[in-house]
């Protein structure tokens, strides 16, 4: 992709999971309905140790945390297939999280490349996207499937950015949780986060800007304060 004379970055590449769809609250509340039925409270920091990453790169393991603490009748896979039927009930009708489709315009108006990099699976962010009407306007969606590794790890992000050719420093990642913002900033992106509920309580600091939501600044505005030496860490 040729870089436009004046333009803070060539490409937006979103996290999926909490930036486009708030789809961790409902995992964290399924895993602590089960926890509740066990007579155990599932704290949310111990629990955030997993979002954006997979759960066997986390320090902390809902399942064999709780058969720890209490005997357990159902086997791991039998939990987590509960866990993961709750969380899709609780999901079903979500819509975008406020500020993607303006982000989305914006930046298709700038000529801007965009691309998803997710630690989930092609076929659970493929399959919202299709849901949510998105689809198509990700172009380039690189996944675990497509690259074997999670975030902290960057591959995803390396490899959004090739496909999308744009090098790394010329792009900009959107992400609400740390280990989302370690992967892409240790693949060269500029990144801007967005916590949530679930993420607010993390440490931010090497974020080049952190917003309280996307409907806050357009993408070439936050790519302007994320690049600018000045901007780094603003609100």
């Amino acid at each position: 992709m040729a870089r436009a004379p004046g333009r803070p970055v060539d490409a937006v590449v979103f996290d999926f999971d909490g930036v486009v769809l708030d789809s961790e609250e409902p995992e964290f509340l399924a895993w602590q309905a089960i926890w509740a039925e066990h007579g155990q409270d599932l704290d949310l920091v111990r629990w955030s140790e997993c979002i954006g990453t997979g759960q066997e790169l986390a320090t902390f393991d809902p399942y064999a945390e709780l058969a720890s603490l209490t005997p357990l009748s159902e086997t791991r896979e039998q939990l987590k297939e509960r866990s993961r039927l709750l969380a899709a009930e609780a999901l079903a009708g979500r819509p975008p999280l406020a500020g993607v489709q303006r982000w989305l315009d914006e930046a298709a108006l700038a000529g801007l490349g965009v691309a998803m990099a997710s630690s989930s699976s092609r076929r659970w962010v493929v399959g919202h996207l299709e849901r949510l009407g998105l689809a198509h306007r990700f172009p380039v969606v690189a996944c675990y499937d497509d690259c074997g590794a999670k975030k902290p790890d960057p591959a995803s992000y390396l490899l959004a950015c090739r496909t999308l050719g744009v090098a790394p420093e010329r792009a900009l990642a959107v992400e609400d949780s740390r280990n989302g913002m370690l992967a892409a900033k240790a693949a060269g992106l500029h990144c801007v986060v967005v916590p949530n509920p679930m993420t607010a309580h993390m440490d931010f600091a090497e974020a080049d800007l952190v917003l309280t939501s996307l409907r806050e600044r357009g993408p070439l505005e936050a790519a302007a304060l994320a690049v600018s030496p000045e901007g780094s860490g603003r609100h």
